[in-house]
């Protein structure tokens, strides 16, 4: 057939684009060209919510389970613990309250970008159904909190609290946990939730230590200096926010992403003058946010929420469902590949020929994207920097309904670095292409840190058997059973996605772990099962599994653009073995945990 006809569009033309803007954008410090926020930049990271500290003489004593993690990790372990009838639970999180990343990142214009009803948990376990199609950032918040509530998951907790040291016992066959707050503490089992994503990542660009003027992240907005609604707003019902002390101010934000386009809307309302300094384009589809209908509401029945988001991930994880229960910009590649396979007269359904048809598929749907911005911004030079050239899925798919609008304000500047990021930071502004542009306030909505060691990103090494390190154990790559246990570290469990089922909604993922753990650690309990360790089989094969179903991963994100997805385009060695689990199909992930506990025998356990 002549797909540039029927397509509208060249296949070979535009992976020839895909592969130029690539390979500029290409840098060979890769994920080096990012630092740590410590040392003089610590302050970056200081909790701004914090409205009071709490005062407390510190503890030592013992516990069943302590969850390290606040957030709907810890909050979906807990839920589960307690509906097994698990009394003796303990949190620890370093936020003021619960809620993890919901608790740190209450920028402007803050929203789920997962359909609120497939993302939340545990919706019907606590009576909410979310009056948003996607949720502000306060409502998830509240969510939250409403989760420890329901479950007494405030009771025992260690808030403002931070994690120093974390080492097996192999004598008293325990945990030991020390904090910054001098805690010590001793838990029978331990499962780490302490998020994939959060511990600021700052930008290593030369001068950023000399500038003088206002500097925060956005994980850690700063309303006392910039004035607005210190929750995040409501767009949908409030339109941009006002954030009166920018109103004087030239400002600066570095960064593009997911977080950039939900608040660059707000700043562009608010600030005298906004630049936005660009590395990559994010694909910003239509969001068309919605009130969540009442006779909808009414008719739910039990089960609707489980059925919801079995939905959502067959359908975006490739897949085929009768229904598309979401319909939205995340399940629309789906329905154009079933378009594509469905219009093909040869009926061709080998491997080769659906890959062939996802990737023409995935070019439908970003030229529908590229092609809004031509819609939206009026100025056709920066409408072209705005237009993103790489599959949808190498960098998070973003969907704002004011974002691209913004570029048509008088008072905001597209700044594109060519694919190069930022020259420098001056004491007075940022320096882009040998320009320098003069600002008062500069943002950095530059992300979290990924690809570094886990005890970077957690502030402490969990310490195994015979002394053994995670770093150090998993310095040949990940190695675990199921993403969530590991050999030398008994009644120990992490959850992430290490070695763990691929969804785009990581709530879906996260609640089957915690499934999963409450199992364990009830069954332990209930059977006297004192200390329990997966065998060295049971990892090898499962970390064996994942590595052989990781190939095509790999192929995909080395023709991507660089972003976290690619290790800013530099694959680690080990990237095969520390990916998702991709199975046959979307659910077999959650499949082989529930026939695993069917089994109702532990299998590849060592129990004593």
């Amino acid at each position: 057939m002549n797909e540039t006809a029927e397509l509208g569009f060249n296949p070979d033309e535009l992976r020839e684009k895909y592969v130029q803007e690539r390979d500029k954008r290409l840098r060979d410090d890769a994920n080096e060209q990012y630092g740590h926020i410590e040392g003089d930049f610590s302050y970056l990271e200081k909790d701004p919510f914090v409205e009071e500290e709490i005062k407390r003489d510190p503890v030592k004593d013992e516990t069943d389970v302590i969850l390290i993690g606040g957030g709907f990790g810890g909050l979906c372990v807990g839920a589960r613990l307690r509906m097994l009838g698990v009394k003796d639970i303990r949190i620890i999180d370093k936020a003021g309250d619960m809620g993890g990343t919901w608790y740190f990142n209450r920028y402007p214009g803050i929203n789920c970008d997962i359909e609120s009803h497939v993302y939340l948990p545990l919706l019907e376990e606590v009576g909410y159904v979310p009056e948003q199609k996607y949720a502000t950032g306060h409502q998830i918040f509240e969510h939250c909190k409403a989760i420890a509530r329901k479950f007494n998951l405030y009771d025992n907790a260690l808030l403002q609290t931070e994690v120093t040291e974390l080492c097996w016992s192999e004598g008293e066959q325990h945990w030991i946990i020390k904090t910054n707050r001098g805690d010590e503490l001793r838990a029978k089992f331990v499962s780490l939730a302490n998020g994939f994503l959060q511990k600021p990542k700052l930008p290593a660009i030369a001068g950023i230590d000399t500038f003088k003027g206002k500097m925060f992240h956005t994980c850690r907005w700063d309303y006392d200096y910039t004035g607005g609604d210190r929750t995040g707003g409501d767009v949908f019902r409030e339109g941009p926010m006002n954030m009166e002390g920018l109103n004087d101010k030239r400002v600066g934000i570095i960064g593009t992403g997911a977080t950039a386009v939900q608040a660059v809307p707000h700043l562009g309302n608010s600030a005298k003058e906004l630049f936005v300094f660009q590395r990559t384009p994010s694909a910003v589809g239509v969001r068309n946010n919605s009130l969540t209908d009442p006779e909808w509401v009414k008719s739910l029945k039990p089960g609707w929420h489980q059925e919801r988001m079995d939905n959502f991930l067959m359908l975006t994880a490739g897949g085929y469902a009768e229904e598309d229960m979401v319909d939205d910009g995340w399940t629309e590649i789906t329905a154009t590949l079933v378009d594509l396979i469905m219009s093909d007269p040869t009926g061709d359904m080998s491997p080769e020929a659906i890959e062939l048809k996802a990737e023409l598929a995935d070019m439908v749907n970003m030229e529908k994207v590229r092609a809004r911005v031509d819609e939206v911004v009026k100025d056709p030079e920066t409408a072209e920097l705005l237009k993103p050239y790489y599959r949808q899925f190498c960098k998070r798919p973003c969907f704002h309904d004011d974002y691209l609008q913004t570029f048509n304000l008088p008072n905001v500047k597209l700044v594109d670095t060519k694919g190069q990021g930022v020259d420098r930071i001056t004491e007075t502004g940022v320096v882009v292409n040998g320009k320098e542009y003069e600002i008062d306030c500069l943002i950095l909505s530059t992300g979290f840190e990924v690809g570094t060691d886990y005890a970077s990103r957690a502030g402490f090494d969990p310490v195994g058997k015979g002394g053994l390190a995670l770093t150090d154990y998993w310095s040949d790559g990940a190695k675990t059973l199921h993403g969530m246990h590991m050999h030398n570290f008994p009644n120990f469990f992490m959850m992430g996605i290490t070695q763990s089922g691929f969804t785009v909604n990581f709530m879906h993922m996260i609640d089957a772990e915690a499934k999963q753990i409450a199992y364990i650690v009830n069954k332990c309990l209930q059977d006297g099962i004192n200390v329990l360790e997966v065998s060295k089989e049971a990892e090898q094969a499962w970390t064996k599994e994942v590595y052989e179903r990781g190939e095509r991963t790999v192929d995909f994100a080395m023709n991507c653009t660089p972003g976290y997805y690619n290790g800013e385009g530099k694959l680690s060695p080990t990237v095969r073995q520390d990916g998702f689990y991709f199975g046959d199909q979307p659910t077999d992930y959650t499949n082989i945990l529930e026939e695993w506990r069917a089994s109702d025998d532990l299998p590849g356990m060592i129990k004593s």
